[in-house]
């Protein structure tokens, strides 16, 4: 079986690759370096053809799918970071929207003259759902969509593509609503990675202040391997127009996870909420409820959330 991951050369993009490869797989993944990242000595991202493509070019996206031939499409490639696409909402629209309605174009021709008929799996985020009372979470797949900020309006309206594509052309669609992960690889920008590179430089200067946003928070993080995992059961069984939350279920609050941060790195400080680090329109808190997809794929999740800080620290020691 053929796949092609677009965006395979991102964070999450490499470990779908590498899930897929372990898998049995024939991956080929898009990357916008020239030449693509080069893989560590016995990673299966060695197995992967690389092809350097940028995703907004129509052009580039059907010659990616004549190319592969593939039977699975993973649509990894966008803006992923909220305040980046707060910052530039056109390019965030462009990359998460308009390059998801070139790419289902393009499978919409082949299928149409049976050239192909992939499973095309389009990832969203958590982040669609948008303020919900606490009485509503963990969220479900029927709960409403209130977007509280471009990234997350972006993603609901790539979804909104995706399921069109599902209902006037049969174009086998799969979207997931993606919640909090991280992982080895992941950009310091991002919550987990940068509490971790915080508290180190704690662990080194002697210092008893860690920086943080706002501590009352609420999200639901995975382990990136987990998030991989979930993505290859459903390019194998999950359901044609449907959408699927990806999440464990469970909520902390980012002070708590901030004290369970310094506590593995070994670093007694006090918490000192940044201005610099509070998003004014932030959600109180995003939990969701995958018993969807467990009962699709029968998926769970393996790894904890000291298990991820666990990873990073790790990496940061190597």
């Amino acid at each position: 079986m053929r796949a092609l991951i677009t965006g395979a050369a991102g964070f999450v993009g490499q470990w779908v690759s590498r899930e897929l490869v372990e898998r049995g797989w024939d991956v080929a993944g898009t990357s916008l370096e020239d030449p693509p990242p080069s893989a560590r000595p016995n990673d299966p991202l060695g197995s992967v053809r690389w092809h350097t493509a940028d995703v907004r070019r129509g052009e580039a996206l059907a010659s990616l799918l004549d190319v592969t031939r593939p039977d699975a499409v993973l649509h990894l490639a966008g803006v992923a970071f909220v305040p980046a696409a707060q910052a530039d909402p056109g390019a965030a629209l462009e990359v998460n929207v308009i390059a998801v309605a070139r790419l289902l174009a393009e499978v919409k021709r082949r299928r149409a003259s049976g050239a192909l008929d992939p499973v095309v799996l389009i990832i969203g985020s958590g982040e669609q759902y948008g303020r919900h009372d606490a009485t509503e979470l963990p969220l479900v797949e029927s709960a409403e969509q209130r977007p509280h900020s471009v990234y997350a309006a972006s993603k609901a309206a790539q979804e909104h593509v995706g399921l069109e594509a599902f209902r006037s052309a049969g174009v086998r669609v799969i979207a997931t609503r993606s919640f909090n992960h991280s992982g080895v690889g992941q950009a310091d920008h991002f919550v987990i990675p940068a509490l971790v590179r915080r508290a180190l430089a704690l662990r080194t200067s002697g210092a008893g202040t860690l920086a943080v946003g706002n501590t009352a928070t609420v999200r639901d993080f995975l382990h990136v391997r987990d998030v991989a995992r979930a993505y290859a059961d459903l390019i194998d069984r999950g359901n044609a127009g449907e959408v699927y939350n990806v999440a464990s279920g469970t909520g902390v609050a980012v002070g708590a996870l901030a004290q369970r941060v310094l506590a593995l790195v070994g670093v007694d400080a006090i918490l000192n909420t940044d201005a610099a680090l509070v998003r004014p329109a932030d959600v109180p808190a995003l939990i969701g409820d995958a018993t969807k997809l467990r009962r699709a794929t029968g998926w769970s999740p393996r790894f904890t959330l000291d298990s991820i800080i666990e990873d990073l620290i790790r990496a940061a020691a190597s």
